[in-house]
């Protein structure tokens, strides 16, 4: 009997985008595996952490160093990457910034929300943010920073963790219940420990939005911040979206974002709604 050849994997098998291990890939012949090297060398580089040296990359991906070497020497050469000559240590260069205009440009969504976002900040002092969701981040397209006593005010391009936060928990419930289990369960993979630390979070939580339709967070992620968040819906097959205002917790005495701001929040989420003619 004829052996059968070997199938790549079809692309609707994949659950959502960016909850794959590459290594589990490695006899799908459509995947480049030397392409997702490079992306995990590049993903390396955080805000708290922007020079790295070849080792601490081969330590942050579990990449062999001479693997490590040949992707930042090619980054570097292709702009993706800059090196300091006398640390011997690299950074992003400027070729990662110009990937991400052309997707913020396209995205008109981020120019409806703007007015609203404007509006919603102005009259409740929060902080406000339109974000989605990146692997096991929440990643923030846009920002209205409008609570300067925050000491974690974002920027386009910010990430958050997605089950400590409200607008992460917001863009899981945002999923289909089959792409929920599965970033759940990506989540839990990659981080039990911090999983089963904020699951009764979690669970308390999605029966919050089952019954009034939003996420809260009182100060999960950093204790002085407290957020709310509703999910935002988008065109069919868009990544979904979700929008929060944001405050520091002596700003949020007792039930004030929960009784004052929802409301709004959820009225301007309508309206971005409506501007997107899906209302």
């Amino acid at each position: 009997m004829n052996k059968q050849p070997q199938r790549a994997h079809p692309l609707n098998a994949i659950p959502l985008p960016g909850l794959v291990d590459p290594h589990d890939l490695s006899a799908d012949r459509q995947f480049s595996m030397n392409l997702a090297r490079g992306m995990e060398v590049l993903r390396a580089f955080t805000a708290s952490t922007p020079l790295l040296g070849n080792r601490e990359i081969s330590d942050r991906t579990g990449l062999p160093k001479p693997t490590v070497s040949r992707l930042t020497y090619t980054l570097t050469l292709l702009g993706y990457l800059s090196r300091d000559a006398q640390l011997q240590k690299y950074r992003l260069g400027p070729g990662v910034l110009s990937l991400g205009h052309p997707l913020l440009a396209s995205m008109p969504v981020r120019q409806l929300a703007k007015p609203l976002m404007e509006s919603l900040a102005r009259t409740t002092g929060c902080t406000v943010n339109l974000g989605m969701r990146d692997r096991d981040q929440l990643v923030y397209i846009d920002s209205v920073r409008a609570d300067s006593t925050n000491q974690h005010l974002p920027d386009i391009g910010t990430t958050r963790p997605l089950l400590p936060s409200a607008m992460g928990r917001a863009l899981i419930l945002a999923c289909l219940p089959a792409e929920q289990a599965a970033i759940l369960n990506y989540l839990k993979v990659k981080n039990r420990a911090d999983f089963d630390q904020y699951r009764a979070t979690w669970e308390a939580d999605k029966k919050l939005f089952t019954t009034h339709g939003y996420c809260h967070s009182k100060g999960d992620w950093q204790k002085e911040i407290h957020a709310i968040a509703v999910p935002v819906r988008s065109p069919l097959g868009d990544t979904p979206l979700a929008l929060n205002c944001t405050i520091s917790a002596h700003r949020a005495p007792r039930d004030r974002l929960s009784r004052e701001v929802v409301p709004l929040l959820k009225e301007a989420v309508h309206q971005l709604e409506i501007a997107q003619g899906l209302r």
